[in-house]
């Protein structure tokens, strides 16, 4: 905290440099191709993935995947929000992933990279065309950071500090492709856009957004964290250790699991199962929120129950902030935390 920006204005000429050290961090971190523009935003991810929905859409039909509660979140706002009418839904329960070559590239799509509340992810961008017609619109943001991510794939990527980088929320990332930015000058919707969603003016786009010129006040407490989240991870050895990691932690739970016969992963194919929101769940019937409960209660594992809408069960976070030291002395205490809820 020696020589963090607090107590100025994030407009003057040094607040601006270190917004724009964040981008700019961000992108060599993440190898974001030189003409994907890159913002700060409001709201956290949710922030940035609204501020897409609203700004983009309309322009095409619309395909929307849905396998966990944030994907279902932009569904309802696509279709009881926005109301719009040529829209197509792709679901699948807690778990699985909806048929992926179902999706029609002609047409605007929309999806999470990682299923945050059910421990899926897609397991590779292979599905998606390089010459589509439509956007790529990717809700990312406990995947950021965690899992290489084939940007020429995506014409939209949203996220925020909170997840993998381990930071403060209330800010999103949102990262558009040249195409994505065309899109935005050349259409307008049919509805009126809130301030905090404009990313344009007068017809053009507004370049000092992607430049750390914020639309709303950041905190520059917050923005200080996710520096020291960003130098860290550049300190270590940038996005191939942060993945690798994250992978270490997956694969000690994945050893355990297939060891023990009373759970396993809610993501039943592998290749689908996240890394970093791992999802488990317990065959014999057990009480997992009796389980997370007597975790929480000596103090060994916090907020580990399943989302509230997911099947009950357990989530441990295995982001690239987790030692798997960490990880590895916690299924033991798992053990006993079933036995004493069984007995």
């Amino acid at each position: 905290m020696k020589d963090a920006f607090l107590g100025r204005s994030h407009r003057s000429k040094e607040g601006k440099a270190r917004l724009n050290d964040v981008i700019e961090r961000t992108r060599r971190i993440l190898s974001i191709p030189d003409d994907y523009r890159i913002a700060i935003v409001p709201a956290s991810d949710t922030g940035a993935v609204e501020m897409a929905l609203w700004s983009l859409l309309g322009a095409r039909g619309v395909d929307l995947l849905a396998w966990e509660s944030f994907g279902q979140d932009w569904v309802t706002d696509v279709v009881k929000q926005l109301k719009l009418q040529d829209v197509r839904s792709f679901d699948a329960p807690y778990g699985a992933l909806p048929d992926l070559t179902q999706v029609d590239f002609t047409r605007d799509v929309v999806f999470t990279w990682n299923g945050t509340t059910s421990g899926v992810r897609v397991p590779d961008g292979a599905w998606i065309p390089s010459d589509r017609e439509g956007l790529t619109i990717c809700d990312a943001t406990s995947a950021v950071y965690a899992m290489d991510l084939p940007w020429r794939k995506l014409d939209v990527i949203t996220w925020s500090w909170q997840k993998v980088l381990g930071g403060e929320a209330q800010h999103g990332m949102l990262v558009l492709s040249p195409r994505a930015a065309e899109r935005l000058t050349s259409y307008t919707p049919s509805w009126p856009l809130p301030k905090l969603f404009r990313l344009t003016a007068k017809g053009a786009l507004s370049e000092g957004v992607f430049k750390g010129e914020t639309i709303n006040t950041p905190s520059m407490l917050c923005v200080e964290d996710a520096l020291d989240g960003l130098q860290w991870a550049e300190k270590i050895g940038g996005l191939k250790a942060l993945i690798a990691r994250s992978e270490a932690n997956l694969t000690a739970i994945a050893t355990w699991v297939a060891k023990t016969p009373w759970v396993e992963f809610l993501a039943s194919v592998p290749n689908t199962r996240s890394n970093t929101s791992i999802c488990l769940v317990f065959t014999d019937g057990s009480d997992a929120a009796a389980i997370a409960k007597l975790l929480e209660a000596e103090n060994v594992a916090l907020d580990v129950a399943a989302y509230r809408a997911a099947p009950a069960g357990l989530r441990i976070w295995g982001g690239a902030t987790v030692e798997t030291a960490d990880i590895e002395a916690l299924l033991p205490w798992i053990e006993w935390a079933h036995a004493q809820a069984a007995a």
